[in-house]
C-alpha cells in the first residue's frame, strides 16, 4: 500500500566556473596574494559542482550533502559576483526533468546566464534527491520513518522555495518543471508524503485510534489538494494522478475505520458499522479503479472482516440501529508536519570558499569612497598648486628675487642660476622635446584599442538582428543592442576622456611654443647666459638697504610656505585608511549601506586637519604676497630709473617666467604620460569584457541556432489531411474516449448493494514519454492495456472547478468537519495519549459547497472539505 512519489532529477550540461571567475578576480583585486587565494577557491567551486551535477548521484545522504554544499556556496558568492550577461557572463543550462521530448511539450532545456537560474535548479535537485531517499527508507523501524519524515519535509520546503521565488530569480518564462505550480504541487506532494509517515508512525506504535484517525484524515486532505491542483494540467506524468487519488481515499479509509474503533469503545455499536461501511466502500473504489498502482488487498480483508464481525454483534447482541453517514460526526484533523524552511546554510559542514572576499556591495561602496578620497586629495593639491603658481608668477612679475640679487649690473643673479642649473640636470628641452613627441603614440594606441572593442560589439550585435530578421519570434534572447548598452555608455565614456585628453594636450604644446626659445636660454651655460642679459649700471647703493633686507625676509618666508606645501601635499598621498571594516559593519547592522553618510563622515575625521593646514597656508601666502609686493613698491622708489637697467630686468623676468613654465610642461608631461599608460590598462580590460561577452554570446548563438535547427526538423512538412466525416463521426450507439482523469464513483444508495463501476482505461502515456518518467510513484507497475472491445464510459466535459478525488458519496452525508489538536502533540512522544477536548460536531445547509473550505481564523491546521446536508 505504501507507494511513495519521487521526482527525478534534473540534468546541468557542463560548465568551467573558475575560468571567468578567476578573470574577474583579477580585475578587480590588485594584490597577487589575495588574487592567487581567490582564484583556488574558484577552481574548487568548479570541481564542487563537477562532484555535484556532473555526475549520476546515489540514493544517499553523502550525495545529498554535496548538493547542499554548492547551493549554499552559490548563495555565498551571488552578493561576491555580479553575474549577469555583460559582466560575469556564465551561461547555465539545464533540462527539463519532465521533458516528454516533444515540441509542443513545453521547452526540453534553458540556457540562461543568471546564477538565480543555477541555484533555483539545484535547489530543485535537492528536493528531488531527498524525495528519493526518503522513498528508499524501511519505514518498519523509527531510524527508517524519521528519515522519510525529515526528507519528504525537507523536499517540501525547497519546492516551496523555488514557487516563491523562481519568477523574480529569472527574467525568462521558465521550464514546466520549476514553474510556480509545478513546484507547489510537488511541495503538497511531499507535505502529503511526510504527513502519511506519521500516521504509519502512530499506528506501528498503537498510539490510540482516535489520534490516528485524526492523523490519516490529515493526510487525505493534503492528498486531496495536491490531486485538485495538477487534475487538469498536463505538467506530471499521468501516473501520478491515479497514485494521489487512490492515496486520498485510503487515508479517509484509515480515518473511518480507526474512528469505528474509538466508536466501538465508547459503545456506539450504530457508528461502528457506519463508519465501517463508508471504509469499506472507499477501499473497493482504489481496488477497482487503480489496483495497477496500489494495492489495498490487505486493508481491504481487515476492514472487511471488521465489518463483517461489527454486523453480527449488532444483529445478535445490541440491535443499534445504523445511522446515516449524514448523522455522523466529522472526523478531526491533526497536521504533524510542516515545510522545512530554506535557511543558508543547508549544509552542515558548509565553509565559505570565499569567506575574505567582500561582498560586491561593499566593493562598490569602497569604489565610491575611493572616489571621494580622491577628488577631496586632488582638490586640496589643486588648490596648493594653483597658490604656488600665483605666487611664483607674482615673483617674476616683480623680478624678485633676482632684482635684490643683481648689484653689480653685468652678472648673472644667483637665482638666475640656481634655475639653470636645475633645468639643465631635468635634461633641458630635449626631455620635454621626447615627452610631447610620445604623446601622439600613446593617444593613438589607446583610440585603436577601444576602436577594436567597439568594432567587435558593432559585428556581433549586426549578427543578432540579422538572424532576429531570419527567425523573428524563435529568436528567444536578450537582443545585443539592449545589452550591449552599459557597455556602449562606458566607450562613450572613454571617447569623451580621449578628447579632452588631445584637447589638453594641445593647450601643453601651445604653451610650450610661447616661451620655448627662453627655456633654451636657461639650458645655455653660464657665460652665454650672461652674454645674452644686458648688463646696467650697478646698484650698489641698496646693499645694506632696510627695504633690500625687508624682501629678502619675506622671500625667506615664502619658499618656506611653499616647502611646507610640499611636505602637506606628500601627507595627504600618502594617508591611507582601508573602509571595508566599516561598510561590512554597516552592511551585517543595518542589511544595507549608507555610502554617502558613512564616506562623508569618514573623510572629514581623517582629511579635516589637513585641510585645515591647505586653508591656513594660503591665508599666510596671501599676507606674504601683500607684503612683499608694498616692499618692492619701496625698492623700486630707490633704484636708478634708466633704460638699461629697465630692459635687463625684463629679460630677468622672463628667465625665472621660463623657469616656472618648464617645470610646470614637465610636470604636465609626465602626468599625460601617466594617464595614457593607465588608460591603456583600463582599456585592455574593457577589450577583455567585450570579447568574453562576445565570446559568451557567440556559445549562446551557435546552441540556439542548433535547436532551432533541431525544432524546424521536427516540424511536419505538410499540414495535417483531414479524414472524412465518417470517420470522425462516432457510430451510433458507440462512445467518445474516456477522460484522462479518473471519474467520480457514482452515488451508492443506503440499502442498496454498491456495484463496482466499469473500469476505465489506463491513462495514455505517449511514446516519447514512455522511455523514462520523470515523476513515479516508488514500485508502480505500468497500466497495461485496454482489453479489446472493452467499452469506455462516456467523456464528460471538464467542470469549470477542480474536483477532488473520486471517492463514495452518500446523499446527505455531512462529510468531515474539523477538531481542535493540541499543537505540542508529537507522535514520538510516547504517553500522550488522553485527548484534552471533547469532539464538536457542525452540520451543513444541503447542497455540494466548494472544496476546500477556507481556513477558520487562528486555527492552527488546515480545515477539512466537507458535504452539506
Amino acid at each position: 500500500m505504501t507507494n511513495f512519489i519521487s521526482v527525478q532529477l534534473k540534468k546541468a550540461s557542463e560548465v568551467d566556473l573558475a575560468k571567468p571567475l578567476c578573470k574577474f578576480i583579477q580585475q578587480s583585486y590588485p594584490g597577487a596574494e589575495a588574487q592567487a587565494e581567490h582564484c583556488r577557491a574558484a577552481e574548487e567551486l568548479s570541481r564542487l559542482r563537477k562532484s555535484a551535477l556532473g555526475r549520476p548521484l546515489d540514493k544517499h545522504e553523502s550525495a545529498l550533502e554535496t548538493l547542499l554544499r554548492y547551493y549554499d556556496q552559490l548563495c555565498s558568492i551571488e552578493p561576491k559576483f555580479p553575474f549577469s550577461e555583460n559582466q560575469v557572463c556564465v551561461t547555465f543550462t539545464w533540462k527539463d526533468a519532465f521533458d516528454k521530448g516533444s515540441l509542443f511539450g513545453g521547452s526540453a532545456k534553458l540556457a540562461l546566464a543568471s546564477l538565480g537560474y543555477e541555484k533555483t535548479c539545484v535547489l530543485f535537485n535537492c528536493g528531488a534527491l531527498a524525495s528519493q531517499i526518503a522513498a528508499e527508507q524501511n519505514l518498519d523501524n523509527d531510524e527508517g520513518l524519521k528519515a522519510a519524515a525529515k526528507h519528504y519535509q525537507f523536499a517540501s520546503g525547497a519546492f516551496q522555495h523555488i514557487k516563491d521565488t523562481v519568477l523574480s530569480a529569472l527574467n525568462r518564462e521558465p521550464t514546466v518543471d520549476i514553474s510556480p505550480d509545478t513546484a507547489g504541487t510537488l511541495s503538497l506532494i511531499m507535505l502529503a508524503q511526510a504527513q502519511e509517515v506519521f500516521f504509519l508512525k502512530a499506528t506501528r506504535d498503537k498510539m490510540k485510534d482516535g489520534i490516528i484517525a485524526k492523523l490519516a484524515n490529515q493526510a487525505a486532505d493534503y492528498y486531496g489538494d495536491a490531486y485538485k491542483q495538477c487534475q487538469y494540467k498536463d505538467t506530471l506524468p499521468k501516473e501520478v494522478f491515479p497514485v494521489l487519488a487512490a492515496k486520498h481515499c485510503i487515508m479517509q479509509a484509515n480515518a473511518e475505520y480507526h474512528q469505528s474503533i474509538l466508536a466501538k469503545q465508547q459503545k456506539k455499536f450504530g457508528e461502528e458499522i457506519g463508519r465501517l461501511q463508508h471504509a469499506a466502500d472507499l477501499v473497493k473504489t482504489v481496488a477497482s479503479r487503480y489496483d495497477e498502482y496500489i494495492n489495498v488487498k490487505d486493508l481491504v480483508d481487515k476492514i472487511n472482516r471488521a465489518l463483517a464481525a461489527a454486523k453480527k454483534d449488532n444483529d445478535f447482541i445490541y440491535h443499534d440501529r445504523v445511522p446515516d453517514l449524514k448523522d455522523l460526526e466529522p472526523i478531526g484533523k491533526a497536521s504533524l508536519v510542516k515545510s522545512t524552511p530554506v535557511v543558508v546554510p543547508l549544509s552542515q559542514k558548509f565553509t565559505d570558499l570565499f569567506e575574505k572576499m567582500v561582498p560586491l556591495q561593499v566593493q562598490q561602496s569602497v569604489s565610491v569612497y575611493n572616489q571621494r578620497k580622491a577628488d577631496l586629495v586632488n582638490r586640496s593639491i589643486a588648490q596648493m598648486r594653483e597658490a604656488t603658481n600665483l605666487a611664483n608668477g607674482v615673483l617674476a612679475s616683480l623680478n624678485l628675487p633676482a632684482a635684490i640679487e643683481d648689484v653689480s649690473g653685468d652678472t648673472v643673479p644667483q637665482s638666475i642660476l640656481n634655475k639653470s642649473k636645475s633645468v639643465i640636470e631635468q635634461g633641458g628641452i630635449q626631455t620635454v622635446d621626447q615627452l610631447i613627441k610620445d604623446l601622439p603614440e600613446l593617444l593613438q594606441r589607446n583610440k585603436e584599442i577601444l576602436d577594436e572593442s567597439l568594432r567587435l560589439l558593432d559585428e556581433e550585435e549586426a549578427t543578432d538582428n540579422d538572424l532576429r530578421t531570419k527567425f523573428k519570434e524563435r529568436w528567444q534572447r536578450t537582443p545585443s543592442n539592449e545589452l550591449y548598452k552599459p557597455l556602449r555608455a562606458e566607450g562613450a565614456n572613454y571617447h569623451n576622456i580621449l578628447n579632452k585628453a588631445m584637447q589638453a594636450d594641445g593647450q601643453v604644446k601651445e604653451r610650450y611654443q610661447t616661451h620655448r626659445d627662453t627655456i633654451a636660454l636657461l639650458c645655455k651655460p653660464e657665460a652665454e647666459l650672461n652674454a645674452a642679459i644686458p648688463s646696467a649700471n650697478p646698484a650698489k647703493t641698496l646693499q645694506g638697504n632696510e627695504v633690500v633686507n625687508v624682501l629678502r625676509t619675506l622671500l625667506a618666508s615664502l619658499d618656506e610656505v611653499k616647502k611646507e606645501r610640499e611636505q602637506l601635499e606628500n601627507d595627504l598621498k600618502s594617508v591611507n585608511f582601508d573602509m571595508t571594516s566599516k561598510f561590512l559593519t554597516a552592511l551585517a547592522q543595518d542589511g544595507a549601506i549608507n555610502e554617502e553618510a558613512i564616506s562623508v563622515t569618514e573623510l572629514d575625521r581623517i582629511y579635516g586637519s589637513y585641510t585645515q593646514k591647505v586653508q591656513e597656508s594660503l591665508k599666510k601666502q596671501e599676507e606674504l604676497l601683500k607684503n612683499i609686493q608694498n616692499a618692492h613698491q619701496d625698492f623700486s622708489k630707490m633704484k636708478q630709473s634708466n633704460n638699461e637697467s629697465n630692459l635687463r630686468e625684463e629679460v630677468l623676468k622672463n628667465l625665472a617666467v621660463a623657469n616656472d613654465n618648464f617645470v610646470e610642461l614637465v610636470a604636465n608631461l609626465k602626468e599625460g604620460t601617466k594617464f595614457y599608460n593607465e588608460l591603456t590598462e583600463i582599456l585592455l580590460k574593457f577589450q577583455n569584457k567585450c570579447s568574453d561577452i562576445i565570446f559568451a554570446r557567440k556559445t549562446e548563438r551557435d546552441e540556439l541556432l542548433k535547436d532551432l535547427q533541431q525544432s524546424i526538423a521536427r516540424e511536419p512538412s505538410a499540414p495535417s489531411i483531414p479524414l472524412p466525416t465518417y470517420q470522425t463521426t462516432p457510430a451510433a450507439g458507440s462512445k467518445p474516449a474516456a477522460s484522462p482523469a479518473p471519474t467520480p464513483a457514482p452515488r451508492t444508495m443506503v440499502g442498496t448493494k454498491p456495484q463496482p463501476p466499469a473500469r476505465p482505461p489506463p491513462p495514455v502515456i505517449s511514446a516519447a514519454s514512455s522511455s523514462s518518467s520523470a515523476l513515479a510513484p516508488s514500485g508502480a507497475a505500468a497500466a497495461p492495456a485496454a482489453p479489446p472491445g472493452a467499452s469506455a464510459p462516456a467523456a464528460s466535459t471538464a467542470p469549470s472547478q477542480a474536483q477532488g478525488p473520486p471517492y463514495p458519496t452518500y446523499p446527505g452525508y455531512p462529510g468531515y468537519c474539523q477538531m481542535p489538536m493540541p499543537m505540542g502533540y508529537n507522535p514520538y512522544m510516547y504517553g500522550q495519549y488522553n485527548l484534552p477536548y471533547a469532539p464538536s460536531p457542525v452540520y451543513q445547509t444541503p447542497g455540494q459547497p466548494p472544496y476546500p473550505p477556507p481556513q477558520q481564523p487562528g486555527y492552527p491546521f488546515p480545515q477539512q472539505p466537507y458535504y452539506q446536508q
